[in-house]
């Protein structure tokens, strides 16, 4: 079931999301649903407080970028396949050089940005069976990511911009905030009573 997807200006997506355990209701179902709102609204991740659950569950689907002719051969074989799920991840270390790139948000239509983030994570997750993971990831998986967990963590990309390029986003992202914005899928806005 495709999901309506949490526009700016929620207090749900400024909230450090709380772990959760095997028994959370329905969780396969969820995933699935994130993965089908996910795709519907052409992401390549989405975490579950963009669908209003403050939990620490994020999906990634980089395989768009595997046909990115900028990119060298193995990366593009590398982001062809990377398609997962991460529950109660936590960034263990982040390094590197910082590099830039435009990066948008479903929550956050029509802006785009460049963002500056180091090129190499190493994370911890469960994936959607439970079992533990460490991943080094580095490039365009590393920045996905990023960008995800931070949601997890009640934080934007535009946090990430220069006080400048903010105050000349203001009315932009107010108007998100109450609804005056084109999107191709459903969303749920701040200034719109939700029942």
């Amino acid at each position: 079931m495709i999901l309506p997807i949490v526009a700016y200006g929620d207090a749900v997506l400024r909230k450090v999301a709380v772990d959760i355990d095997k028994d959370y209701p329905n969780l396969s179902e969820l995933i699935e649903n994130m993965r089908e709102t996910m795709v519907n609204a052409q992401g390549v991740g989405l975490a579950a407080p963009q669908i209003d659950k403050s939990i620490r569950l994020f999906i990634v689907n980089a395989t768009p970028f595997g046909e990115d002719e900028d990119l060298n051969e193995e990366e593009r074989t590398f982001l062809s396949n990377f398609n997962k799920v991460f529950i109660n991840a936590k960034i263990l270390k982040e390094e590197g050089e910082e590099w830039a790139f435009c990066e948008g948000c479903l929550s956050i239509p029509d802006i785009r940005e460049d963002v500056f983030r180091q090129e190499k994570i190493t994370i911890e997750y469960l994936d959607e069976n439970f079992e533990k993971h460490t991943d080094v990831l580095t490039g365009l998986a590393a920045r996905v990511v990023q960008h995800e967990y931070d949601h997890i963590e009640g934080v934007l990309f535009i946090d990430k911009i220069s006080s400048l390029k903010k105050r000349l986003l203001k009315k932009k992202l107010e108007n998100i905030s109450k609804g005056k914005v084109n999107s191709d899928y459903r969303m749920v806005f701040p200034s719109i009573k939700r029942k």
